[in-house]
């Protein structure tokens, strides 16, 4: 047991599933001898060789092609796509490949391909690198989408996605890479898909989030405490497959949700899990569901950031609002 950052856990899952399976490969823009730009990979080219840590040209495309075929030829390819933005120069070969391909070849064939990516606000970067575009893939019927918020949950889940027969989107909060250390195992685990965790417990208000927004929502939820309002966060942790039962159960309990997302409000992933809670928990609100989102304009970098972003504040006056209901 070792106190990890999340980039650090995700750097031992990698080693840890290398180790253990010699098909496993990894391959991305700088993965290899520099170890990632945001070093998630350090390490990894000295101890396993570039045959095994390849370094691709800038083409995303071609690194999502190049892992259909892999995967197609036995091998367990772990793609990196540095940011998120840049999802959309691969989406052809993500949705229609990717996800279509053991459809399309009738069960003949699986695509064992987990895609990494870096995503999300936080770090002040430029435009195409803070985007959230989870809710793009999840129109993409075949492939996994799955959100780490800890240590743990990340080697967990990403022991679990590489090992998954179908393709697997695992998306990394960069805000979060080095934000905190927990405990976490040296030697192997795995945290299922489709099962969300209460983080914590609450009688007033749920709090939905994944990924960054659930430690923006435990900050969110010190205040509230601060003023009487007790506030239950749940982390979905992974949103293809959706923990339904585990949601609309947590929701019930306060009858009251908020749910918490890094990408624009419209047409966003919450959107889903509002239409989920109202089809499968209709009679146990007690108010009208709430969303807290980025804003619907094009992802703001730099300065213009936290006026982009959801926010800590936002969270805050929202569930007191709702409980006036």
């Amino acid at each position: 047991m070792a106190g990890r950052h999340i980039v650090e856990a995700i750097n031992n899952a990698l080693d840890v599933e290398m180790s253990r399976d010699s098909r496993v490969m990894i391959l991305g823009l700088d993965v290899g001898k520099l170890g990632g730009l945001f070093r998630a990979t350090d390490g990894l080219y000295e101890k396993y060789g570039g045959a095994r840590v390849v370094d691709t040209p800038t083409a995303e495309a071609g690194i999502m092609g190049l892992s259909l075929g892999l995967a197609l030829s036995g091998l367990i390819p772990v793609a990196e796509i540095q940011f998120p933005g840049f999802i959309a120069q691969a989406f052809h070969q993500i949705g229609p490949q990717l996800g279509r391909f053991r459809q399309r070849s009738w069960g003949r064939y699986n695509c064992q391909v987990t895609i990494r990516v870096p995503f999300g606000g936080g770090l002040a970067n430029s435009e195409f690198h803070c985007d959230a575009l989870e809710a793009l893939i999840a129109q993409c019927p075949g492939v996994k989408i799955v959100m780490p918020s800890n240590p743990y949950d990340a080697k967990g889940l990403l022991l679990e996605a590489i090992r998954d027969p179908d393709p697997v989107l695992f998306c990394e909060p960069a805000r979060l890479y080095r934000f905190g250390r927990d405990e976490v195992p040296d030697g192997d685990y795995t945290v299922p898909f489709g099962q969300c965790q209460v983080v914590r417990e609450g009688g007033d208000v749920t709090l939905v989030a994944w990924s960054a927004a659930v430690e923006m929502c435990g900050r969110a939820a010190d205040r509230l405490a601060d003023s009487g309002i007790s506030a239950s966060i749940v982390d979905l942790r992974t949103l293809v497959p959706l923990d339904v039962e585990g949601l609309v159960k947590a929701v019930a309990k306060t009858g009251r949700c908020i749910v918490v997302y890094e990408a624009p409000l419209t047409a966003g992933f919450g959107a889903e899990v509002m239409a989920t809670i109202v089809e499968e928990a209709f009679y146990d609100l007690r108010a009208p569901i709430a969303r807290v989102a980025a804003a619907d304009v094009p992802a703001m970098g730099g300065a213009l950031e936290p006026w982009y972003l959801p926010s800590e504040d936002q969270i805050v006056i929202t569930a007191k609002n709702m409980l006036l209901h």
